[in-house]
């Protein structure tokens, strides 16, 4: 597609990331057991990653953390793994949007201040940011950063001046800010679990013998064998100190608006977000668009890893065989979520490749669960068609993205959607498809097992709180 433009929106508020805390009560080491959920979690972000530890039982307001740029074993070792002593911390795994992938940037968050320590690890982005931090500027505060978790910080560290605990300013400056965000804050006695009160972005709650976990999907409880408990609602503020584990739950709403796409693409199929399986919402969606579009075909293959579950609900439908057509090398990172276009089209050469003997001849079905900009899609497509595939009908897990998202996923402006200004079937002969076909998004809630309370603005339109009136992601740090 020659009109798309080479670069991502610059949007440093806009980024999906993981977060992981533990708390254990009995006093054993923590290190390594938010190392193993980061690395669970490595999905959710692949540019840089960091943990801080603290030991309740020692010193006051101690924090040692490690960060850098890189997946999780590259940033980590046993030697900086072993310096990092301490029975609560917290982790984060993140990625950015171009201009925002800096040192200065990576989480946790540290901040020391009159009532001792934060350490503070922020999945989302929240609306109003500029703003508050254009008031706190004001009031004398310097910024490290360029995300606005610095600027959640800030805020919680400032009401933590007028309140009894740290549970309290957390609440206080939920108050304030506004949009999406999945948090964990380190004190240094608690941890504590916060939600926003539409659960834009998941949390989870486990525990392990004396040990409390928070994390951002189930399959990180998994990771460090501990037993899921339940998830933080929306609106929740869970608090774990030396008594155990207590529950805020006034900020809760009545209708939340967890994000569809959670399901559809971000999280691992062997994780439950709000008691849902992510695995059977991709088979639904599967058997849906086998039910909606129908093709003769002789072979059903997912585009590597979040298609190929609906691939397999496809088949399922169908009675179309399912097939391996690709390869994956496992090291590469997402090509969604590559800052530049360059970079995420050198991307696709490595990370996949065609298996010939499975669709040389073939009428091939390939399931994706979304198409963006449409330039990954139509290298994939000619992938097939070079590798002998008689056609390809291109089917998709997700509606047309139609609208930027605000709330913490890298759907960029509409010049750069593809589908905002074309139909599907300009769209289709782009791809150099045979057929193009869409989940429909009057069935979303079948993902979900019928559940109404989720946000699917990207596809619709229909933002659950009022979006900024300009694109405001690329100005934050102006």
């Amino acid at each position: 597609m020659d009109n798309v433009v080479s670069e991502f929106i610059s949007d440093e508020l806009h980024e999906e990331c993981g977060v992981f805390g533990i708390y254990d009560l009995a006093g054993g080491e923590v290190a390594s057991s938010i190392y193993y959920g980061l690395f669970a979690l490595q999905h959710r972000g692949q540019e840089s990653c960091g943990i801080a530890v603290s030991d309740t039982n020692g010193p006051k307001g101690v924090v040692k953390s490690c960060k850098g740029m890189g997946l999780v074993n590259e940033v980590f070792n046993p030697d900086n793994l072993s310096n990092l002593h301490g029975n609560i911390g917290v982790g984060h795994v993140r990625y950015s949007t171009a201009g925002a992938s800096s040192v200065e940037n990576t989480q946790p968050l540290v901040l020391n201040y009159v009532k001792g320590t934060l350490a503070l690890a922020h999945n989302g982005n929240l609306t109003n940011a500029p703003e508050l931090k254009n008031e706190l500027s004001y009031t004398g505060a310097i910024f490290q950063t360029t995300i606005d978790s610095e600027v959640i910080a800030y805020h919680i560290a400032r009401e933590r001046l007028n309140t009894p605990n740290v549970e309290s300013a957390v609440k206080n400056a939920m108050m304030k800010i506004k949009g999406a965000y999945s948090l964990i804050v380190m004190s240094p006695r608690k941890l504590i679990g916060a939600r926003d009160p539409f659960g834009f972005r998941p949390l989870v709650i486990g525990k392990r013998d004396n040990a409390y976990v928070l994390a951002s999907e189930t399959c990180a409880l998994d990771a460090v064998s501990a037993e899921f408990v339940r998830d933080v609602q929306p609106g929740e503020i869970v608090t774990i100190g030396a008594d155990g584990i207590e529950s805020d739950t006034s900020l809760c709403i009545q209708k939340p608006a967890r994000c569809i796409f959670e399901y559809i693409y971000f999280a691992r199929p062997d994780s439950y977000l709000d008691g849902v399986s992510v695995y059977n919402s991709r088979i639904m969606a599967g058997k849906i668009l086998a039910q909606m579009h129908p093709c003769e075909a002789d072979i059903v293959v997912g585009v590597p890893d979040s298609g190929n579950v609906a691939a397999m609900g496809f088949s399922l439908e169908s009675g179309i065989p399912y097939g391996m057509g690709f390869i994956k090398n496992s090291y590469v990172g997402r090509t969604f979520i590559k800052p530049k276009q360059s970079v995420r089209e050198s991307s696709v050469k490595i990370k996949l490749n065609v298996l010939k003997e499975v669709v040389n001849g073939k009428r091939v079905v390939m399931i994706d669960d979304s198409i963006v900009r449409g330039t990954t899609s139509e290298r994939i497509v000619r992938m097939l068609k070079t590798a002998g595939a008689k056609e390809v009908h291109v089917r998709i897990s997700s509606p047309p993205f139609l609208n930027p998202c605000y709330f913490g996923t890298d759907v960029p402006s509409c010049d750069q959607l593809i589908a905002h200004n074309n139909t599907v079937e300009e769209i289709c002969k782009m791809l150099g498809a045979d057929s193009l076909g869409y989940l429909d998004g009057e069935r979303l809630s079948e993902l979900i097992a019928g559940d109404s309370g989720y946000c699917d603005a990207c596809f619709s339109g229909r933002y659950p709180v009022d979006p900024p009136q300009d694109d405001i992601r690329g100005d934050y740090d102006k």
